[in-house]
């Protein structure tokens, strides 16, 4: 779990957009961030797991 003002100052409309930067709306994590889902690749993992997300499965080959 992020840090409560880091997650508060990231969704804050910064001064120069090149400032800006991603992170997960659920947890707050701001490395390994997919944006086709909008969020980190530990809250998509267990989204999958659990079927939150339609049309997505595990790979295997």
């Amino acid at each position: 779990m992020a840090k409560t003002s880091k997650y508060i100052s990231a969704f804050r409309k910064k001064k120069f957009k090149v400032r800006e930067y991603n992170r997960c709306p659920i947890c707050g994590r701001p490395r390994a961030f997919i944006r086709r889902f909008n969020m980190c690749r530990l809250c998509f993992r267990k989204n999958v797991h659990q079927g939150f997300i339609p049309g997505v499965k595990k790979a295997s080959w």
